[in-house]
């Protein structure tokens, strides 16, 4: 296996659908960055319909982009997002021209696209928008009844476009929710990567870790290869095992750890993400002919960071923001704190949505803090704060406010933390953190993640 080199030159495209535009070559209306999230946003109204059938039709109309590019497919519970970004920035240390595609963003959408290591830049992110808005505009009219391509279907077909057109040789792909019929399933992927599987979606995905697993898993492609975080719970494993046999999959487990250079990228959880990206670029690498080198595995290290993952935002008082937001992230991310704060006593500040595990979230973190403060992150599916406030009674913790406004609580804990020689940590949520960023950095891009409508786009 080589990376491609003729990138502009798709591989054999299936014939479209009768109905269907098969030229990608006509040019939609330019739009703005400004009018490419307005577009975004209004499919908000849609919500997220589970199927491949729209997503197969939009890549049809677009040439088939995805063929035009090796892809990794990055799926699983937590450490995704990190994983994905390390794994391209070890291949890019290797002569390639990488891409990443994740999910959900802090601030703005570009976030969730990266070409080189950097954000899409605004234009031809707009750019790409609009050509996939031109691709859906003629889907719709091939569907029946209220059917309709997503907010995460268009994202998601956009990356992928524009990765194509960028001349991009390998692309590490994050899915959305699951994989069996999430967007991104539509790739090609050489190597598969499973960082874990927790509880989460369960009215999606199943009730066990083994229908979980299931649903992840089956992105799985024939003959590739399949890397699997250390310590994989056993029903997973059970599941990872038989899916690589009925595939004829490789499968290859990453350790448990890191002990090459320091990591940019903050907290013990880190170490197994890295751990992970290592063993699926190398797997990539001497599959593509190409030896891995340690210098460069070690640069790739040093260098990544992810935002929004115990990121330090404030030195005094030490205000640290982090999207932990199910049982076993916080957990991880409790263990990690004391690198970050030291001895510090802690104020928490927490927003959860309402489809997530509060209790398993909130008893980890409550025993560590000295104050929390509770209030709702910017999506119309968040826990009030007074139904934070009632469960943290019921384990026993009073010292507890209500602020529905994400900066005002923040303000509120660091004002308490600066007379108490404490440090802030905010929690619970992506759109949490994405929010109080936002207010940080000031502007229109804030904008994307102050909107009151934002939900998840997966």
């Amino acid at each position: 296996m080589t990376p491609p080199t003729d990138h502009r030159s798709a591989n054999a495209v299936k014939k479209p659908s009768k109905g269907m535009a098969s030229s990608s070559r006509s040019r939609p209306a330019s739009w703005s960055e400004a009018q490419a999230g307005a577009h975004l946003r209004s499919l908000e109204l849609f919500g997220m319909r589970f199927g491949l059938d729209r997503m197969r039709r939009m890549m049809t109309v677009l040439g088939s982009p995805q063929r035009r590019f090796h892809s990794i497919h990055v799926v699983g519970t937590n450490g995704k997002t990190s994983t994905t970004r390390m794994v391209a920035a070890i291949l890019q240390r290797h002569g390639l021209s990488t891409a990443t595609y994740t999910s959900p963003h802090l601030i703005s959408y570009r976030e969730r696209l990266q070409i080189g290591e950097r954000d899409c830049g605004a234009d031809a992110f707009a750019g790409a928008i609009a050509r996939a808005a031109w691709a859906a505009e003629r889907v719709n009219r091939t569907l029946s009844g209220d059917d309709h391509v997503t907010q995460f279907e268009l994202l998601t077909a956009a990356a992928l476009w524009e990765i194509a057109e960028q001349g991009v040789q390998v692309a590490a792909i994050e899915a959305g929710l699951g994989g069996r019929y999430d967007a991104t399933a539509v790739i090609e992927s050489r190597v598969t990567a499973l960082t874990n599987v927790g509880l989460e979606h369960t009215r999606w995905l199943g009730p066990t870790l083994r229908d979980i697993a299931e649903e992840k898993l089956a992105v799985v492609r024939p003959g590739t290869t399949l890397v699997l975080g250390a310590d994989l719970a056993p029903a997973a494993l059970t599941v990872a095992e038989r899916v690589a046999h009925e595939r004829r999959a490789r499968i290859v487990t990453a350790p448990a750890g890191w002990s090459g250079a320091a990591l940019g990228a903050r907290g013990e959880f880190q170490q197994r993400n890295f751990s992970l990206a290592r063993v699926v670029a190398e797997t990539y690498l001497r599959d593509a002919g190409i030896e891995p080198r340690k210098a460069a595995v070690r640069d790739a290290a040093g260098a990544t960071e992810v935002r929004g993952r115990l990121q330090v935002v404030r030195r005094d008082p030490l205000t640290v923001l982090d999207g932990a937001h199910n049982p076993d992230a916080v957990r991880a991310l409790v263990a990690s704190l004391p690198d970050v704060i030291g001895q510090r006593p802690l104020a928490v500040v927490l927003g959860v949505l309402e489809d997530k595990d509060a209790v398993g979230m909130l008893a980890p973190l409550l025993a560590v803090a000295e104050r929390a403060w509770f209030t709702a992150p910017p999506s119309e599916r968040a826990l009030s704060p007074a139904a934070l406030q009632s469960l943290a009674r019921q384990l026993g913790f009073e010292r507890v406010a209500c602020e529905p406004r994400p900066e005002r609580a923040l303000a509120d804990a660091q004002s308490w933390a600066g007379g108490h020689g404490a440090a802030v940590l905010a929690t619970g949520s992506v759109y949490l953190v994405g929010d109080l960023l936002g207010g940080l950095v000031g502007g229109g891009a804030a904008q994307e993640s102050r909107d009151p409508r934002r939900r998840a786009a997966s």
